[in-house]
């Protein structure tokens, strides 16, 4: 049997994922990234966008937004301040979270709340 990872999802309000998987990719301040079983230990923040999850063929996609990901030789762990499953995001949901992605790009005052803000009016607006 091929080795999985160990992957952990949390938000405030409750854990959203935790289970063994294929691989996760992050998008992180630095840009996206793909963890497998084994990789190598890292940190890294988080900027808006969609995290996705493979496992056995299948993905499922999250909506995170601000926090970090913590990757130890134990497995992956996300720390998010928002996380929404994919399927989720629609209708007062979706117009919520687009109504505050516009909101904290009128108010950004550096390049990086900038940036974060306008990943998330992107990220939402695509789906």
């Amino acid at each position: 049997m091929a080795d999985k990872l160990t992957f952990n999802l949390v938000s405030p309000e409750k854990e959203v994922y935790s289970g063994e998987v294929d691989q996760v990719i992050v998008p992180g301040t630095e840009g996206e990234f793909g963890v497998l079983p084994n990789h190598a230990p890292f940190m890294s923040t988080l900027l808006p966008g969609m995290l996705v999850i493979k496992n056995g063929g299948e993905e499922r996609r999250i909506f995170v937004q601000g926090g970090f990901a913590d990757v130890t030789p134990a497995g992956l762990t996300v720390l998010a301040e928002l996380a929404i499953p994919a399927e989720e995001l629609k209708g007062e949901v979706l117009s919520a979270q687009k109504a505050a992605a516009n909101d904290q790009l009128q108010k950004a005052d550096t390049p990086e709340a900038s940036l974060a803000a306008r990943r998330a009016v992107d990220t939402l607006a695509a789906h």
